[in-house]
């Protein structure tokens, strides 16, 4: 049985938990923007939290079934449809064959999750079915007429009438620590990084996210050998703009890194224009 994608929106792709422990080789985690609406998602039709789910960007997307599918989207607020009825998001759904699940565009929040009971089956790449759209690994984003074969799981099915969840919405805050590289940047940078509000940039994706704000000055002119950064970590390159390295962002950078934010799942939320406040 599987899920025929007739219309797939603007970089959706499919993503579980991610590829660890294999950054000293290069490659990087990936893996779901907003871990908590996937584990969620994959919870609520009765898969297994590492299970592959898809991740729709801003919206777009419209499946139909060719079996009777359980299934569930969790993550961004976005119109649903569950054969052609409006229906609830965090709540599973029995999709029968034939009938099609269609996702309007977010209005709060900017990813949606998708979970179908039994999960993709897509193959695995390097221990992971998330689609790394910065090295190109694992399957590619969803086009008009790809066939998602659906798995099997032996765990039960636990019906809820629905999960007490919600994304942020325009004004987000998270915690960030001090960077190993703090001491790079002007005296004043860590207090305008923490105490001013940010406004996250159309610059954005599942690499980064700039923030547009206050420019944050190098201390001096000397340059910093490539080093490694994991998702979360504040880079400042010499134009003083920072950026928050997300899911597919590189496994190396040349710039100081002055903090690393904790709360990924909410600035994998972060749409275009929503201000951020980080907090020390």
């Amino acid at each position: 049985m599987s899920l025929r994608v007739e219309a797939a929106g603007p970089g959706t792709t499919v993503q579980d938990l991610g590829r660890f422990g294999l950054r000293a080789i290069g490659v990087g985690s990936s893996g779901a923007m907003d871990h908590a609406s996937h584990r969620i998602a994959q919870r609520l039709v009765g898969n297994r939290e590492s299970a592959a789910g898809i991740e729709v960007p801003l919206g777009g997307l419209r499946l139909r079934a060719t079996g009777d599918h359980w299934i569930v989207v969790t993550g961004a607020e976005v119109p649903l449809t569950v054969g052609s009825h409006p229906a609830d998001l965090w709540r599973p759904h029995l999709l029968h064959a034939g009938e099609v699940l269609e996702l309007g565009f977010a209005t709060r929040g900017i990813r949606a999750y998708v979970a179908v009971r039994g999960g993709l089956a897509v193959p695995p790449v390097l221990g992971s079915r998330s689609r790394d759209t910065l090295a190109g690994l694992g399957p590619e984003p969803l086009q008009v007429g790809d066939e998602l074969v659906i798995g099997r799981t032996t765990l039960p099915l636990h019906l809820v009438d629905i999960a007490p969840w919600r994304v942020p919405g325009d004004h987000v805050e998270a915690r960030v620590v001090p960077g190993p590289r703090r001491d790079m940047l002007a005296p004043e940078a860590w207090d305008l990084l923490t105490g001013e509000t940010w406004t996250a940039s159309s610059a954005a994706d599942r690499v980064g996210v700039r923030l547009d704000g206050p420019l944050l000055r190098h201390r001096g002119t000397a340059e910093l050998p490539s080093e490694g950064v994991i998702p979360g970590a504040i880079q400042v390159p010499p134009s003083g703009v920072p950026t928050i390295l997300l899911a597919d962002g590189p496994v190396t950078g040349g710039y100081p890194v002055i903090g690393v934010v904790l709360d990924l799942d909410a600035i994998g939320q972060l749409r275009p224009g929503a201000t951020l406040r980080l907090r020390g």
